[in-house]
């Protein structure tokens, strides 16, 4: 009986960055940079990346997200806007377009 992640010589059992996408639902391309980022475990065998299946557990472990035991607070539930509220006392500037190209070389 042999177990996950090894060949039946009890060898570990390498994946290729496709068949990684494939098993975790991702790209390929993900896969890559991820590894090249070096975000991701992974051995470089015959000038590639390979994967074990330890690898696969821990990409998944390092990914993963669980939800906090604190409900949000009212602070961090809201979003950042981009335009300065009237409570700052921030000076706002309006643009103005420029007139176009063709306008401009006209009147010169």
């Amino acid at each position: 009986m042999t177990t996950v992640g090894t060949q039946p010589t009890g060898e570990p059992l390498y994946y290729l960055p496709s068949e990684v996408a494939t098993m975790l639902r991702c790209s390929e391309w993900w896969v890559k940079e991820q590894a090249r980022k070096r975000r991701i475990p992974f051995s470089w065998i015959g000038g590639g990346y390979r994967f074990t299946a330890e690898h696969i557990e821990q990409i998944v472990a390092l990914f993963e997200r669980r939800p906090t035991d604190e409900p949000a607070t009212s602070a961090s539930a809201q979003t950042h806007s981009r335009r300065p509220h009237a409570s700052t006392g921030a000076q706002v500037t309006r643009l103005t377009a420029r007139r176009p190209r063709r306008a401009r070389r006209a009147a010169s």
